[in-house]
């Protein structure tokens, strides 16, 4: 078991914006370790214990993803318009995901090519050179050069020395009719600066690729809406073709937004492989939670998962609220507890 985890991690030569570190994503399927006895635990010499725990150290360092309300929104809208831009010659429309730092949208975003990229595959289980998704980021101060050669990078594919423009694009179009691909996953837009001339260039160049290739774009980035993507002519034409999905914190305010909440912790901490932790005690600290993260999906993530590993190294096998207390979390996310401590405080000396 050891093996088959370890053997799918993606090695650090081989990130997400190149096409073996995607499909090594894709193909990742963590499998939650056996949680063995006191009995099995005793039975165990040191080493083969030290494996146990390291496993559980690795597992509990990624957890299985959470289907959010945001992830289903994006996958949900996104195949619905890759069924409507199938048969389009132009004008195709595609998904932005936009919001604040820490919501979730890169997650969102690679879940929404995963289920896609494996959907294809069921589809087509003999055809192994199919590459249905591509994922690039947008690079900082982009040029269409550099952004071109980001999708270059995603294939592997090799140009001459001094190759321009034109026959970089030509040879990326090429390959992506070649290969099939009918999606493509483009983060960090907000790297793009409509008000210089390069990143309205990088702007345009998306747009060429968009009208070249026959597939459907997802865009991810920071509050994409007051970065002036949709402003002015270019801005007006990416308004008239997308659909923006927001991704926002979770609230805390109703007594649904609670129980959203609380499913939430409910199913991280179902998924925790710890010997001594009792059921629910994520659960009841649910509120807590909200506060410590602010409601965002990625501090809650980093929260628990860190505190879970720790439980593993101080031997304690259970995560507490003081072990909580002493994971190390964002600064938004400490911000966004400075900001609400105050209240609850004077929720204490009220009931007192």
């Amino acid at each position: 078991m050891t093996r088959s985890v370890r053997s799918k991690e993606p090695p650090p030569d081989n990130p997400l914006t190149t096409k073996e570190g995607w499909r090594r994503f894709v193909e990742h399927e963590p499998a939650p370790p056996v949680l063995l006895s006191a009995a099995e635990r005793a039975a165990l010499d040191e080493r083969e214990l030290l494996q146990q725990d390291d496993l559980r150290r690795e597992y509990h360092a990624s957890l299985p993803m959470v289907n959010t309300p945001t992830i289903r929104k994006v996958i949900a809208t996104s195949r619905l318009l890759i069924q409507l831009n199938r048969n389009q010659i132009s004008a195709r429309r595609g998904v932005i995901l936009s919001g604040a730092s820490g919501t979730g949208k890169t997650t969102a975003l690679t879940q929404l090519g995963r289920a896609h990229d494996l959907a294809i595959r069921k589809r087509h289980p003999r055809d192994r050179n199919r590459l249905p998704v591509v994922y690039v980021t947008v690079p900082p101060a982009a040029t269409p050069k550099m952004l071109a050669k980001e999708f270059v990078r995603f294939f592997g594919l090799t140009f001459p020395i001094g190759a321009n423009l034109t026959d970089i694009v030509d040879g990326v179009c090429a390959t992506a009719a070649h290969v099939h691909v009918d999606l493509v996953l483009v983060d960090e837009l907000h790297n793009l600066n409509l008000a210089t001339r390069s990143g309205a260039e990088a702007s345009d160049q998306l747009k060429y690729f968009a009208e070249r290739l026959p597939v459907t774009f997802a865009y991810a980035g920071i509050d994409i809406e007051s970065q002036g993507l949709f402003a002015g002519t270019r801005g007006r034409q990416i308004a008239g073709r997308f659909v923006v999905i927001p991704a926002a914190p979770f609230s805390h305010a109703t007594a649904d937004d609670q129980g959203t909440w609380r499913a939430l912790v409910h199913t991280l901490e179902s998924m925790l492989r710890l010997h001594n932790h009792r059921p629910n005690t994520l659960t009841e600290l649910s509120e807590n939670l909200f506060h410590r993260t602010g409601g965002m999906i990625g501090s809650l993530s980093q929260l628990i998962r860190g505190a879970a590993v720790l439980a593993i190294e101080d031997g304690s096998e259970k995560i507490t609220k003081d072990l909580l207390d002493i994971v190390p979390i964002d600064y938004a996310a400490e911000q966004s507890e400075r900001l609400t401590a105050p209240v609850r405080s004077s929720r204490r000396k009220q009931s007192a």
